[in-house]
């Protein structure tokens, strides 16, 4: 049987904090199975790998033995969480959040095991609460308190209309603790305040305090940004096997690691064995393609993850990217370069003139993807393998 300490590490990896740590010590020596909360907002029909960062915790806390809570908030959806938005998101219809926890729930057992995990709706205590029922619960609150989240605070402060109902939506998300009795929550770092919320409920309510445990989030493909559907910088696990790996292969070097880091299933000490190959001169590109076949094989099979490894090999055997292909290294800043300049600075066109005209020609490709719009903008913090006609390429990073 696995001790608390053996336990608490396997908690504690690639966790931002855990809040109170003596206390899920506490539940831990216990023996007992805990329930473990993480809740899910049907906003958009696709889970990313930014959402798998939570998911594989609760694998985790699944595989250690414990209750998985795995709460879809169907009725906090028709809300929409403030959490990091500068205006009043418009709330979903009823229609909308049906069938965006119908694709959650498909796609979540790609990862937990359906037969140990409890799937749970807050509409099922939230539509019985009356109107008394909420005055008490919001009671319990102050607005000077909401008015500390940082989002609000900004909104407030900066004239940005603050919706009332907004309110409301952190004492539910905290209300759902109460009434699922939930000794431990997981969620991202922005969603803290929320999470403590949950224990001043269940402390007002005369419940046992849960255990919060935050995680970090996952930049985008841009490595700048949070990964999200709405940017386009997202990996979705529904995604094909040639899909999911040539994005994980378009990464920057550096955010290989923080993707590795988060999402891989390997040892730390394997981990920290290709980093040390990395340092001795060893190309990290063999280490990204192990890494993007492990993801295409967590979320499609062994095969296809093959599959989709040769199928990218290959794209470059058809075009001969040459062995020696030139790197080059681009200062870009925050706004990025617009793909014309890029091509110039690279030295794959004389000049700016000279690459319009190969896009205008189809002549330009990014990772085998077609440049067709003569306005694209390279982010900072990208690897990017272009090829302008049949016989120019470089690999282009940008910083």
């Amino acid at each position: 049987m696995i001790s608390v300490q053996e336990s608490l590490a396997i908690i504690r990896r690639g966790a931002e904090e855990i809040l109170v740590e003596s206390e899920l010590i506490e539940k831990l020596e216990t023996g007992r199975p805990l329930r473990i909360k993480a809740g899910f907002d049907p906003t958009a029909p696709d889970l990313h790998l930014g959402h798998t960062v939570l998911l594989n915790k609760l694998k985790q806390f699944q595989d250690l033995g414990h209750e998985i809570l795995f709460l879809i908030g169907d009725f906090t959806g028709m809300i929409g969480d403030p959490t990091g938005k500068n205006v009043t998101r418009k709330p979903l219809t009823v229609e909308q959040v049906k069938e965006n926890a119908k694709s959650y729930q498909d796609q979540v057992f790609k990862i937990l095991d359906p037969a140990k995990t409890t799937v749970v709706f807050n509409s099922t205590w939230m539509d019985k609460v009356s109107s008394a029922d909420m005055i008490r619960l919001a009671s319990n609150l102050t607005v000077a308190r909401m008015l500390e989240r940082d989002d609000f605070s900004k909104r407030y402060k900066g004239g940005q209309p603050i919706a009332i109902h907004e309110f409301l939506y952190p004492l539910i998300q905290g209300y759902d603790s109460v009434e699922l009795a939930a000794d431990v929550e997981l969620g991202g770092t922005d969603q803290k305040f929320n999470l403590l919320m949950g224990r001043e409920l269940q402390k007002a309510y005369g419940k046992p305090q849960q255990s919060i445990v935050t995680m970090p989030l996952l930049e985008g493909l841009d490595g700048v940004q949070k990964m999200s559907k709405s940017l386009g910088n997202y990996i979705g696990i529904d995604e094909s096997p040639k899909e999911i790996f040539g994005k994980i292969m378009s990464i920057s070097d550096d955010l290989m690691w923080r993707y590795i880091d988060l999402l891989s299933f390997k040892s730390l000490d394997e981990i920290q064995q290709r980093r040390d190959d990395v340092a001795a001169g060893q190309n990290p590109v063999n280490i990204k393609k192990d890494f993007a076949e492990e993801i295409v094989a967590r979320f499609h099979s062994e095969e296809e993850a093959q599959q989709a490894r040769e199928g990218f090999a290959n794209q470059f055997k058809k075009n001969q990217v040459p062995d020696d292909l030139a790197e080059v290294t681009l200062t870009v800043g925050e706004a990025g370069l617009a793909i014309a300049n890029v091509l110039k600075e690279a030295g794959l066109t004389s000049s700016t003139s000279e690459a319009y005209r190969m896009i205008k020609q189809g002549a330009v490709k990014i990772d085998e993807q077609k440049v067709e719009d003569r306005n694209l903008v390279i982010p900072q913090g990208v690897d990017y393998i272009i090829q302008v006609g049949k016989r120019r390429f470089a690999k282009v990073i940008t910083r």
